[in-house]
């Protein structure tokens, strides 16, 4: 093999992903040529709508899949939060490279931090997840959809427009932005649980090829392909998408392995809960059983119901 052609996205952030992914191909495979083939999806060309109301994560990847399937790819490069559960006929997703810091953080021109944030204020973010999170914690707050890449969303909370914005943090540091806000503040994984993969990236390739395959396990690191496979076994079992808010997130902490999920509604309401503590060890199916467990509680009820309300008062757009 003497090319090998990786599909991205064209965010800032997603060609920052394939060129990290490309030079650590060329230095183990210093033979082999790597191009990227990049593409603007869906996801990034709708940008005045939430991401559930133009078919969830899937549309940050199915370009990037079409053109793998076409043959003018034999890889591509994702966030791993943006891949959904399940995989085309003729993909695998065969290696997880290793997680840095999932955290997500508080961004504020005017706040300290999440505490200090007046009653009534106005905060902005995509995500039901971390809706869902901020209005359990602070159901006085205001919640603003926050759509655009992370400049155009930074600009928006620069201007006014927003007391707050929440963001992963893995982004911005990647990007070398966090020094261009005033006041920051990391949030901790039990104050603000992660989506399923955040700070992980995800490695597609066509499942034909061996060489491929190869040099794509060469870039899996265990511990994180452990951890994330937990979070998306248990999301492919409770049929989880972007209408419904989800935390999902395991850690490895010395031998053992820490699992946190959360569910409900959107406005902080009808939480539903784990945590639990297991040995690597016995990891294996740890997202399903709790998934059930939670099934078994009312969960798939719970999930139809704020799929319902979710972004309620943007639906008319949709006609």
């Amino acid at each position: 093999m003497k090319k090998l052609t990786i599909a991205t996205r064209t965010s800032q952030l997603a060609l920052w992903q394939a060129y990290h992914i490309k030079d650590r191909v060329e230095k183990a495979y210093p033979e082999i040529e790597v191009v990227l083939n990049e593409i603007v999806s869906n996801g990034d060309k709708v940008l005045d709508k939430p991401l559930a109301l133009i078919g969830g994560k899937g549309h940050f990847t199915k370009e990037l899949e079409d053109e793998m399937l076409a043959g003018n790819a034999e890889m591509a490069v994702h966030s791993l939060k943006d891949v959904p559960t399940y995989m085309p006929d003729g993909l695998e997703l065969v290696a997880v490279t290793q997680r840095q810091d999932q955290s997500d953080v508080f961004l504020s021109h005017r706040y300290k931090s999440l505490d200090e944030l007046p009653q009534g204020a106005v905060v902005g973010t995509t995500s039901l997840r971390r809706r869902m999170q901020l209005l359990q914690k602070r159901p006085d707050l205001k919640v603003k959809d926050l759509r655009g890449n992370v400049n155009t969303r930074l600009r928006k909370l620069a201007e006014g427009q927003y007391d707050a914005i929440i963001l992963a943090w893995i982004g911005l540091n990647r990007l070398d932005l966090l020094k261009d806000i005033p006041y920051t503040q990391k949030l901790s994984l039990d104050m603000m649980i992660p989506p399923m993969g955040q700070a992980a990236l995800g490695i597609e390739i066509v499942s034909a090829n061996d060489k491929v395959r190869e040099i794509a396990e060469s870039l899996n690191d265990k511990n994180t392909y452990i951890c994330t496979q937990v979070e998306r076994e248990f999301i492919s079992k409770i049929g989880a998408g972007c209408s419904a808010p989800v935390a999902c997130n395991a850690v490895i902490d010395g031998s053992n392995l820490v699992f946190r999920v959360m569910l409900g509604f959107p406005d902080g309401t009808n939480i539903m809960q784990e945590k639990v503590v297991v040995d690597v060890s016995d990891s294996k199916g740890i997202g399903e059983k709790i998934a059930q467990k939670m099934i078994d509680n009312g969960a798939l009820e719970l999930l139809k119901n704020a799929e319902s309300i979710a972004f309620k008062d943007e639906m008319p757009q949709r006609l």
